[in-house]
């Protein structure tokens, strides 16, 4: 197979972390063409979908006690061409977020690929329909109580109900702009008025949710099947469990909770084309959907001397 990979430039991304090059890894291992392009470097010709692409060869990471470890250099890029992206057989959409209007405008020309020929990961329409926070709000059974709102004395309400709260602004990834909310916070105004610009965006505003302090797990789904999951703890005197964040990661298991979460999902995700996807559980409870560039591969397979990359791309193989 030939597949293409929409990433951020190359010599950005971490190759004991990414989950992108995990799954370029392991298309080359499997023996399959792996070619990289960018959103900038998208265009529709004649009502089709076009890129300039690189044939990229990587130098797979090694485990060596517990710990990746990378060549220097750990790619080498040759080829270089603009070429339809129906010419590949797969096309893997991995920019990070947050969706800007340059990421908007390529899942638009990735609509003018035609999936019976080209198999796109995720959806575009997908993408665009799943805000990575809104989208969990419709499993309303496997959220914590969330408001989504502008209003700040709506915010204050719902807060002093709960005793205290986490916002989160809409667009933003990687544990960016995340806050504690408490009624008590002579901040707490100010907060509001910075997060909502006044008013003018809306934010999340979800129950505290005290098993924080025991991590934030990350389970990643293949078709709307859990595949793996990490445990991700907050770094001292940081309450955000980001990996971005400085937090630690740890060898977790899948509940029967959160399988049921993840059957729940299922159906859904699938009738949205939404095919890798990570999503966030924190106490039994769905936080976040990830749709856009979900990471954690490398985590899972490391503790777990799992292969999720291999599993995606034979699933792939057997589309």
């Amino acid at each position: 197979m030939k597949l293409a990979f929409i990433i951020d430039p190359i010599h950005q991304l971490d190759p004991c972390h990414d989950t992108s090059v995990a799954l370029m890894e392991a298309a080359q291992i499997l023996g399959h063409e792996v070619w990289i392009t960018q959103v900038n470097l998208l265009a529709v010709v004649e009502s089709k979908a076009w890129a300039i692409l690189e044939r990229v060869e990587l130098v797979p990471v090694q485990l060596v006690e517990g710990r990746y470890q990378a060549a220097n250099p750990w790619y080498k890029l040759s080829e270089r061409k603009f070429d339809s992206l129906e010419t590949m057989d797969a096309v893997f959409m991995r920019t990070d977020p947050p969706v800007t209007v340059s990421y908007l405008y390529a899942t638009y020309i990735l609509d003018y690929i035609d999936q019976k020929k080209t198999l796109v990961i995720n959806s575009p329409n997908g993408i665009r329909a799943a805000n990575e926070k809104m989208y969990a709000l419709q499993f309303t059974k496997a959220i914590p109580e969330t408001i989504v709102t502008t209003d700040k004395q709506l915010i204050r309400q719902f807060v002093e109900a709960k005793g205290s709260a986490i916002l989160k602004p809409l667009g933003n990834k990687a544990g960016e702009g995340i806050l504690i909310l408490q009624p008590s916070d002579r901040n707490f105004n100010s907060i509001i008025e910075l997060s909502t610009e006044r008013g003018r965006v809306p934010v999340m505003v979800q129950t505290y949710l005290s098993e924080a302090k025991e991590g934030d797990k990350r389970i990643i789904l293949l078709n709307g099947e859990p595949i793996g999951a990490v445990n991700r703890l907050s770094a001292q005197g940081e309450f955000r469990n980001n990996m971005a964040t400085g937090g630690t990661v740890a060898q977790s298991e899948i509940t029967p909770q959160e399988r049921e979460i993840c059957s729940v999902l299922a159906p859904t995700l699938r009738q949205d084309g939404l095919i890798f996807v990570g999503i966030d559980v924190i106490g039994g409870y769905l936080t976040e959907v990830n749709v856009t560039s979900p990471t954690g591969v490398r985590e899972i397979d490391r503790l777990n001397n799992a292969r999720l990359g291999q599993q995606v791309i034979e699933w792939v193989q057997a589309k």
